[in-house]
């Protein structure tokens, strides 16, 4: 049962092949034996039970299963839950409970909540490495033929020297569905952070268009309006369903010609093309298409994120909740000494940029125009998907996963930077996109490819995606 699809999960449970709670701790008994991944800042053991438990008197009362009802599912910790915790792996938030109304869409309609996951703090970051938790770890490791070539010993819980990063800032909610210890999980993506590291781990990672949902996945659930979320739109949204695409002879797919980069792995490179190759032998017409700004896109990325997170975080101040400093000096003092105890230098980083670009002497000449050329990138892939292509195909990441040790090598800003090269550009045009495992490299880890669709076209992005993954 661990390790089937959702909608297979799904089936079983309503054919009673196994019941939620005999499925519950099934996944509770697996995450205890992985536990060394550090996927969670939280298991909900009790709570995961309890809702199980309540779903099994109801079957037993004559209530069917829904599609949902007894699925175990993990959510990131920078969602809120209800009665649990919310971090943001952080210690700003420790101990801080907050109402929810997305995952609570999830548990009405039967959803078990396993746990809450770990990622890099407030979602900051590329390798789910920066958080207050310590680092997700990956179930990967070298094949056997490269760690005997190079002399690298698998990973393990005990030898931080070859351990792998899982990618991030998801990096927890990937690692909990590639542990079998949930069968779906939510995570965020505001510059990769579910596609990178769904491409690491080999699973399939989903950015749904921007505003289709509250920013979350398991899309028919969790798409359409959220009353507390301004930025989903008020059109209602029908749930789909993903038809079987017999053939691809309809179909033209887009290859930007300003992704081949010199930073990209040979490695990688080489399988984006056998991809493209695979497409057109199926009968599918490929192009190269031009995207001309995506080369601004990471420095236009890093001054709209950072202003943003300036403004938002501006509400931790120590006062109405969260954690709060002993200094009672004066209000500035308390005010400053909390910030510093509650975040890590990355996020501080992150703030002090924001905060920058936001003076009134810089407004117009960073975020104003930052905007500007946010709206050309956005132009860029309107003008290729308006010119007859249906979807675009590019890698996720630039090589596969590396170890620990080399990737700290760099700080949080340069690994962000260079991690996020084939995802970003998707986010601030607010289009849809879906990574999926594509092979094993020569080293034996997974490689993602990604498929990015035009907006609110979620359903034939994912058709497609689909197809190429069967």
């Amino acid at each position: 049962m661990l390790g089937q699809t959702l909608q297979e999960v799904s089936a079983a449970l309503k054919q009673g092949q196994i019941t939620p709670t005999e499925l519950c701790q099934k996944c509770l008994s697996l995450n205890k034996k992985t536990k060394f991944l550090n996927a969670y800042s939280t298991v909900s053991e009790e709570v995961a039970l309890k809702q199980a438990e309540e779903l099994e008197k109801r079957y037993k009362k004559g209530h069917s299963l829904g599609d949902l009802d007894g699925v175990p599912i993990a959510v990131r910790d920078n969602f809120n839950t209800p009665g649990i915790e919310i971090t943001c792996a952080s210690n700003m938030l420790k101990g801080y409970v907050s109402p929810c109304y997305i995952v609570q869409k999830l548990l009405d309609q039967g959803a078990v909540l396993m746990g809450k996951t770990n990622l890099d703090e407030f979602a900051m970051g590329s390798g789910s490495t920066d958080g207050v938790f310590g680092p997700v770890k990956k179930t990967w490791s070298y094949s056997k033929q490269y760690r005997e070539k190079t002399k690298h010993k698998a990973h393990g819980e005990n030898e931080d020297s070859n351990w792998l990063i899982t990618g991030g800032s998801s990096g927890g909610s990937v690692a909990a569905i590639a542990a079998f210890t949930s069968s779906a999980a939510l995570g965020s993506d505001i510059g990769g952070s579910t596609r990178n590291p769904a491409a690491h781990y080999g699973v399939v990672g989903f950015k749904p268009s921007y505003g289709l949902g509250s920013h979350h996945v398991v899309l028919s659930m969790l798409a359409g309006h959220d009353p507390k979320d301004s930025t989903t739109i008020q059109d209602p949204v029908k749930p789909f369903t993903l038809p079987s695409l017999t053939d691809v002879n309809k179909l033209c797919i887009g290859i930007p010609k300003e992704y081949l980069t010199a930073e990209l792995s040979s490695e990688v490179q080489s399988l984006w093309s056998k991809a493209a190759n695979f497409f057109e032998s199926e009968g599918a017409k490929i192009i190269e298409v031009s995207l001309p700004h995506p080369s601004y896109s990471i420095v236009c990325y890093h001054v709209l994120c950072t202003s943003e997170v300036a403004s938002n975080m501006a509400r931790f101040d120590g006062l109405e909740y969260g954690h709060r400093c002993d200094i009672n000096v004066s209000t500035e003092a308390m005010y400053a000494a909390t910030r510093r105890e509650g975040f890590n230098d990355a996020v501080r980083g992150r703030i002090f940029s924001g905060n920058f670009f936001l003076l009134k002497e810089n407004y117009k000449n960073y975020f104003i125009k930052a905007q500007k050329v946010r709206q050309l990138i956005a132009n860029d892939f309107v003008n290729v998907f308006n010119s007859g292509v249906d979807v675009l195909l590019i890698p996720t990441t630039l090589s596969e996963a590396v170890p620990y040790l080399e990737f700290i090598k760099e700080d949080n800003r340069t690994r962000s930077a260079q991690d996020d090269i084939f995802t970003q550009t998707v986010n601030m045009a607010g289009l849809p996109a879906v990574s999926i495992p594509m092979a094993l490299s020569n080293q034996g880890l997974p490689v993602g490819l990604q498929f990015i669709g035009y907006a609110f076209r979620d359903q034939q992005l994912l058709t497609i995606a689909k197809w190429f993954e069967k």
